[in-house]
């Protein structure tokens, strides 16, 4: 192998042709033909000891500079805080993680059917469900408060199965309907 009497790199060799290392080498070479002096990662080779040395830009003590690369939950979490997003993010996340804050027994029964102000009205597919609900009400109130924070769910309104609507059909009756047929 031949080596670069300026450089001190090992020239590419007719059998074993490295491009990448001759092209570095030839590029070398034309810098120290122009004066240029090479720095090396350990730190600048000085011909001349008393010549000044060039101005290093001092890095910012540790922490946080603003400019450093941030994760996207942190920075959306910062956007939200910002622009007093956090109430209507909360709710959005009652909605769309109900399974998991209430468990998937009461989810597979009771699903959140809006969100008005700080009440959250969910609505259950029988009475005993509704019933049940309620007296989970102000447990699920604090697993709600730990999990989204204060304020967010001030009230659970529980509603039942909904009714079937007897105003329907060509034979459809004015008036109370058929209360006394279910005694």
């Amino acid at each position: 192998m031949a080596e670069d009497k300026d450089a001190g790199v090992p020239d590419a060799v007719p059998d074993g042709i490295d491009a990448a290392r001759a092209a570095l080498n030839r590029v070398r070479r034309a810098a120290e033909a122009r004066g240029e002096v090479r720095v090396r990662a350990t730190g600048p080779l000085v011909a001349d000891p008393n010549a000044p040395r060039p101005r290093t830009r001092q890095r910012p003590a540790a922490g946080y500079s603003g400019r450093d690369p941030q994760g996207l939950g942190s920075v959306v979490s910062r956007m939200v805080a910002e622009r007093g997003w956090n109430s209507p993010v909360s709710v959005g996340s009652v909605m769309s993680r109900w399974a998991e804050l209430v468990g998937p027994e009461i989810s597979a029964h009771c699903t959140p059917e809006s969100f008005e102000g700080t009440e959250l009205r969910v609505r259950c597919d029988s009475t005993a469900w509704a019933t049940q609900l309620r007296l989970l009400a102000p447990s699920l109130m604090d697993r709600f408060r730990r999990e989204l924070g204060d304020g967010i769910v001030t009230r659970i309104h529980v509603l039942g199965p909904a009714a079937p609507s007897w105003r329907k059909g060509p034979r459809h009756v004015r008036g109370r309907g058929p209360r006394d047929t279910y005694g």
